[in-house]
């Protein structure tokens, strides 16, 4: 080797690392302490973006509102492995909520006010189609418009996953706040 260290002297260095392996140890068992309540703060932040998206929508009866819920799963979390939160709305208290998050096919005149679709003339007095009615017996009693018209959802659900970056924030800033054991766990 031209120009180069021509020594062969070896050296070895026998580091005691066992308090970096009980460091690790720690650390591990801090992010699994830290692993919900990171998956909860990335949830609330999908939660009160659905939220705010549907008090955008304009306020009818307020039912959607009441009906949006964050939902830890046990049935799908493995403690200290996997922590997964369910965001949507309750059907039974705002059953058209899917109405408004995907929109729908309005095939009826309604009447100027808004309140619901226009009766037939000869109808008037008679009982109204119920909800499960065939279409020939509803559109027998209502005016259909000549072409259904759609009308767009307004996706107040699926318009919260552009708050996702902001989520994952949220759960890295709540995993290291516990790590690093300002607040506990």
């Amino acid at each position: 080797m031209k120009g180069g260290n021509t020594s062969n002297k070896a050296f070895q260095i026998n580091p005691n690392l066992g308090g970096l392996f009980d460091m690790l140890d720690e650390m591990e068992a801090s992010v699994e302490e830290a692993l919900r309540p990171a998956a909860q703060a990335a949830t609330q932040v999908i939660y009160d973006r659905v939220k705010l998206n549907v008090s955008a929508l304009g306020r009818v009866t307020g039912n959607l509102d009441r009906s949006i819920y964050q939902y830890y799963s046990t049935e799908k979390s493995v403690d200290g492995e996997r922590a997964e939160y369910h965001v949507s709305w309750n059907h039974k208290k705002a059953p058209h909520g899917h109405l408004l998050e995907w929109g729908w096919l309005q095939r009826y005149v309604y009447r100027p006010d808004g309140m619901g679709p226009m009766v037939r003339p000869g109808m008037d007095g008679k009982p109204k189609p119920g909800r499960r009615a065939s279409q020939a017996q509803k559109d027998a009693y209502y005016v259909t418009l000549p072409v259904p018209k759609q009308i767009p959802g307004k996706a107040f659900m699926r318009s919260a996953e552009s708050s996702l970056p902001e989520a994952k924030h949220a759960a890295e800033q709540e995993l290291l706040r516990r790590i690093r054991g300002k607040g506990g766990g």
